[in-house]
């Protein structure tokens, strides 16, 4: 590949990492899709870990698949194109940089809506956002690779 094609790579991913943080924004923040209908009167928090995990997963039958699903798959899944994403934006990659950022990121959004009171601060969703972020890397290192084999191919056969 090229470095023109490499740079034109670079900036379509910076380009969809923004579109892709703006929606993050709005979702995690002012969207009052998963219950988050107005600013709570008390800070809502969680610091011990797996306590909200292992309620859902106990509780599953009366909270229902769907909440369960976006509870736990929601929250990692959201972030897997963060991970993938400032892995094709940025020069400087790597599973523990991809970890700090996602775990970064994911603290600022708790620390936000447990100080404005949208939504809470809970620790299981720091996890499961920074094992989304982590996820996201590794398919990018798997994306990264089988696109290295094709263009090792493609010059094999020139």
């Amino acid at each position: 590949m090229s470095r023109k094609q490499v740079k034109r790579i670079r900036a379509l991913g910076k380009i969809l990492f923004l579109l892709y943080l703006l929606f993050l924004l709005y979702f995690l923040i002012f969207s009052d899709w998963y219950g988050r209908t107005g600013i709570l009167k008390e800070y809502s928090y969680n610091l011990v870990l797996f306590k909200e995990i292992k309620r859902f997963i106990l509780y599953r039958e009366t909270l229902g698949a769907f909440a369960v699903f976006t509870n736990l798959c929601g929250n990692i899944l959201i972030f897997v194109p963060y991970g993938f994403f400032i892995s094709v934006a940025s020069t400087s990659r790597g599973f523990f940089k991809t970890f700090v950022y996602s775990l970064g990121l994911s603290f600022c959004v708790e620390m936000f809506q447990l100080f404005s009171k949208v939504g809470s601060f809970d620790v299981d969703d720091l996890f499961l956002n920074t094992v989304g972020g982590v996820a996201g890397y590794i398919l990018f290192v798997i994306c990264n690779r089988i696109r290295r084999k094709h263009n090792v191919r493609k010059r094999k056969k020139r």
